[in-house]
């Protein structure tokens, strides 16, 4: 993914809203959501390792639980290609979580580690097929080194396995990132928009992250041929691409009219070379069928006049 499509994914999940509403309507897990999330806090996601190199991870937060801090640590893949070694990624990053939280002091009573629940929050159009689990990825052994293979799982939420039909009936903010990037009409879009400027009414700074985001998604499934100013929230968004959707309509309209009368004036002039020239070759038909309008011109011109068929196609 490019840079600037990266930096909006981060921008969005650095919104505790949206890191909550992942854990409540994606993860099923009932003390998870006995958790105060108005204790969201953001943790510093960039560590240097012991021996001074950089490694950086997407994103992590952290929530109290029973009076306790825990870690949830979030890496958000949003390729479309599947990693197959993303559970060697998972390890490393909380390996190097944890090596900052004991850098940093910032562990629990008798020196024990937090808790980190990593998670992998996958877009990509194809199933996930990748280990979730390093153990997986290593062979089986018998005796002694069996009992010493690594073993660490991350939870994996594939929006790949949920249908249109399953999103709709949340009022979620990650449900809501699911369908705006799988979205199959403009007209789908537009609803989408007005359904989340609904939902955050009243957080200007939040529809403005959103806002931001749904640009960047467009533009990259654009492969950056659309052209969307820069906005500051949906309302204006939605302004923004409904301008746009009229103007596209608007042309493909155009095109319309101008392939039916192409059709039209290339089944003419097929009728007036029969009636000249007997039944036309399979290759004649094609020729037509598949000329401009200009061509189609010039060549109906020279019907009334041309001695024989190959006077007409004369270049």
């Amino acid at each position: 993914m490019a840079q600037d499509d990266d930096v909006s994914y981060k921008l969005l999940f650095s919104v505790p809203e949206v890191v909550r509403d992942l854990i409540l309507g994606f993860i099923p897990d009932e003390w998870l959501h006995g958790l105060d999330y108005s204790t969201l806090e953001p943790y510093p996601g960039s560590y240097v390792t012991d021996d001074l190199r950089h490694r950086a991870d997407d994103v992590v937060w952290r929530v109290k639980a029973e009076g306790e801090w825990i870690y949830l640590y979030i890496l958000i893949e949003f390729q479309s290609t599947i990693d197959p070694y993303m559970a060697i990624r998972i390890m490393t990053y909380v390996g190097l979580l944890y090596q900052d939280l004991i850098r940093k002091k910032d562990i629990l009573a008798n020196r024990q580690l937090p808790p980190v629940l990593p998670i992998v929050l996958y877009n990509g159009d194809a199933k996930w097929t990748a280990a979730t689990d390093v153990a997986t990825l290593i062979p089986k052994v018998p005796g002694l080194v069996a009992k010493f293979l690594p073993k660490l799982e991350y939870l994996l939420i594939d929006e790949s396995q949920y249908t249109e039909a399953d999103l709709s009936e949340l009022k979620n903010l990650v449900a809501a990132v699911i369908r705006f990037e799988h979205s199959e009409s403009e007209a789908a879009l537009i609803r989408l928009i007005d359904l989340l400027n609904d939902w955050l009414d009243g957080k200007p700074e939040l529809k403005r992250t959103f806002a931001i985001w749904i640009r960047a998604v467009l533009l990259r499934q654009s492969k950056n041929t659309l052209v969307l100013p820069k906005v500051r929230d949906l309302k204006e968004l939605k302004m923004t691409l409904a301008e746009r959707f009229d103007l596209w309509a608007h042309q493909h309209e155009l095109k319309g009219i101008e392939k039916g009368i192409e059709k039209g004036e290339s089944l003419l002039l097929q009728r007036q070379l029969v009636r000249r020239f007997g039944a036309l070759p399979s290759e004649v038909v094609a020729k037509i069928g598949s000329a401009s309008a200009a061509q189609l011109e010039l060549w109906g011109d020279r019907v009334l006049d041309a001695e024989s068929l190959e006077a007409v196609f004369a270049a």
